[in-house]
């Protein structure tokens, strides 16, 4: 049995590429996963460790397929750990980084991300969900800080609970173009736009040329390297040699 760790685009076409070959499963976080895969095997959950420990023994899987984003480093480090306990294989699908250009104020982490922005003057706009709003939040001040979140019940409860104003909030579905990227920018006047590097399927470099027209600094919040398959097709063969 396979199990595939989804949440992302390139879990869904894993999926299409493995159905009716081999047995699995494919787990993701939330409820509107449905709406991108459709699948009789799909399962709902959010695991910790040990709780993956028993979803490995449950459905006995001697595989699993990490496909879960980047920035998912907790489930990435959980998965890692419950594969060696349950001593089966594990293999981690690593999607690409994107070209940086010098003109984009790259930094390591959200933590560094929001010290920076204790120093900004003016709107920053926020493409980066929903999860680290009451973080940002704290280091407001006076400046406007905008949201784009996805257009879902957890991403508006979310603002909701952390006192984010209806007009602050752009509840929509991406990736997007680079003029959609420029229009938004520039219908909420931003000076700063933040933005983590989910690669080339992700939409990193249209709002990087978005920005760089528009004048506006493109704060990137970078990701540490990972070992692992960033070809979609040696995936493939694993599963299916």
């Amino acid at each position: 049995m396979i199990w595939i760790i989804g949440g992302t685009s390139e879990a869904v076409e894993l999926v299409k590429r493995l159905r009716d070959k081999v047995k699995y499963i494919v787990t993701c976080a939330t409820e509107g996963e449905r709406e991108f895969l459709q699948d009789e095997n799909l399962i709902v959950s959010r695991l910790n460790e040990e709780g993956m420990e028993g979803l490995i023994k449950k459905y006995s899987v001697d595989m699993i397929i990490d496909m879960s984003h980047p920035y998912a480093v907790e489930v990435t480090s959980n998965a890692r750990l419950a594969s060696q306990r349950c001593g089966i294989k594990y293999v981690r699908f690593v999607r690409g980084k994107s070209d940086i250009n010098d003109e984009c104020i790259f930094l390591s982490s959200y933590e560094e991300c929001i010290e920076y922005l204790k120093d900004v003057k003016g709107c920053v706009f926020f493409t980066t969900g929903s999860k680290n709003i009451k973080d940002f939040e704290k280091v407001k001040g006076d400046n406007r800080f905008v949201y784009r979140v996805l257009p879902s019940l957890l991403s508006i409860e979310e603002c909701v609970k952390y006192g984010v104003l209806m007009k602050d909030i752009v509840a929509v579905l991406g990736p997007f173009s680079e003029e959609m990227n420029i229009a938004m920018f520039k219908e909420y006047n931003a000076d700063y736009v933040v933005t983590k590097d989910s690669g080339k399927i992700g939409g990193t470099e249209e709002k990087v040329t978005a920005c760089k027209k528009l004048g506006i600094k493109l704060i990137i919040i970078g990701r540490q390297d990972e070992d692992g398959i960033y070809s979609m097709d040696e995936i493939e063969r694993i599963i299916l040699p």
